[in-house]
């Protein structure tokens, strides 16, 4: 499902990003992919945090519909797709060196992911079938 998102930005401030369909839920990101990355974040645990509660979920807004919403004023709209109710997002805890996680925040970060979207998909990448054999040979010749 895609909702309505309003990016706000002024002089001397990170990105701000608010969902009128989803009053209360804000984030910011110091860069604009940042922002939008941590828009659908912020939505995905918002409404997960809503459907625990038992909560409706509005229906998405339509643009036309929000043509006179005062918090639109400077703002930029823009959409941020959520995943269906199934596809419900766990929070997991692993244990890695430090260097690790810095090597792996380099690479998302390269990668405009966060650091959760880059290792769910490279974990599920590399354990497509023929996908990753030769590295996992040279890793395993070390």
């Amino acid at each position: 499902m895609d909702y309505i998102a309003y990016l706000h930005k002024q002089r001397n401030s990170d990105f701000g990003v608010s969902f009128p369909d989803f009053p209360g839920c804000i984030t910011v990101g110091r860069t604009l992919d940042e922002a939008h990355r941590m828009a659908a974040e912020a939505l995905s645990m918002h409404i997960s945090g809503m459907i625990q509660d038992g909560l409706e979920l509005p229906r998405p807004s339509a643009l036309d519909e929000l043509a006179k919403d005062l918090a639109r004023r400077g703002a930029v709209a823009f959409l941020v797709r959520v995943r269906p109710e199934s596809d419900r997002v766990v929070r997991i805890n692993i244990t890695a060196r430090e260097k690790q996680i810095e090597e792996i925040d380099k690479r998302a970060s390269k990668a405009g992911l966060s650091r959760s979207a880059y290792m769910v998909r490279s974990a599920l990448n590399l354990s497509k079938p023929g996908v990753g054999r030769s590295r996992k040979r040279n890793l395993a010749s070390r």
